[in-house]
């Protein structure tokens, strides 16, 4: 088990405000396999695992199309990253672990 494995309550902070949402990882070797779920809906995840770090892209559409691209770094109870939004820049990403 990966030290980014579990279930963490995370926070975007975007333009829009703060979005809230919690991830679950659930990592195999080098990639990873989990969701995303907060207040604009959830989402499956699948992505990359190099340490402890996880990188994933995800599709959302509210409040319209977009791609996000996103890493984040475990550290004991501590996950911290970004979320791209390719021309509206990055956001940071913080999260806990849930539990």
């Amino acid at each position: 088990m990966a030290d980014v494995d579990g279930s963490w309550d995370c926070t975007v902070k975007s333009p829009l405000g703060d979005q809230k949402m919690t991830i679950t990882i659930n990592s195999s070797g080098s990639t990873f396999t989990g969701t995303a779920s907060g207040a604009m809906g959830s989402a499956d995840l699948s992505g990359a695992v190099n340490g402890n770090t996880v990188s994933w892209k995800q599709s959302i559409t509210v409040p319209m199309p977009l791609t996000l691209d996103c890493e984040a770094t475990a550290e004991g109870n501590t996950l911290n990253g970004t979320v791209g939004v390719g021309a509206f820049g990055s956001f940071p990403l913080t999260g806990t672990r849930a539990g």
